[in-house]
């Protein structure tokens, strides 16, 4: 059988090769904007599923892995910011807060056609930033494809005071903790 990554996240591909197992990448194309009044947690664990199903129907003998992750604050999300200036004014509204970074995951067997799901939430505690500070961040590190514009595995963990969460890779894109439990109960031997 198999295993699937369905994304092209280079961080997540990173990830996934810690645990030491082959894989295929495959390309979901899935429509990432939240249902109207549908709270970030949601949104995120829809997605991860809507991205293992989407590639589904061209691995039918596979283990495929979606993944997604929101970073909100209240009722304000933080996507990727795409630009220098979104990623600054992103940093600018995170500056002092505590901001929650939700990492879904989901485990599709199309043989079996189970479905297991996971939603890790990491609390990010950011100091206090100076305009300054977050200019140079923002220009040394090109935060431009992370949720919430900050790499923690990089420079960005200067941005921070606290973190609180189960599995520290969850921050960085794909949960392997809850991966590898996932696994195992689909047979897998880890390590």
């Amino acid at each position: 059988m198999k295993l699937v990554l369905a994304s092209t996240s280079s961080y997540r591909q990173m990830l996934l090769e810690r645990l030491s197992i082959p894989f295929e990448l495959a390309r979901p194309d899935t429509d990432e904007t939240p249902l109207p009044g549908e709270p970030p947690a949601t949104t995120a664990e829809r997605l991860a599923a809507e991205k293992a199903r989407a590639v589904a129907a061209a691995w039918p003998d596979a283990l495929i892995i979606g993944s997604d992750q929101v970073a909100y604050l209240g009722d304000q999300v933080f996507g990727k910011p795409g630009t220098e200036s979104r990623a600054v004014a992103q940093l600018q509204q995170m500056s002092g807060q505590t901001v929650v970074f939700h990492t879904a995951l989901a485990l599709l067997n199309t043989r079996s056609g189970r479905l297991q799901t996971a939603g890790i939430p990491t609390r990010v505690r950011f100091r206090t930033l100076t305009e300054a500070e977050i200019r140079r961040y923002v220009a040394k590190e090109q935060p431009l494809d992370c949720a919430g514009s900050a790499k923690s595995e990089g420079l960005g963990i200067s941005l921070l005071e606290a973190l609180s969460g189960d599995d520290p890779t969850a921050l960085i894109g794909l949960p392997l903790i809850a991966l590898s439990r996932m696994l195992r109960a689909e047979g897998l031997e880890l390590p």
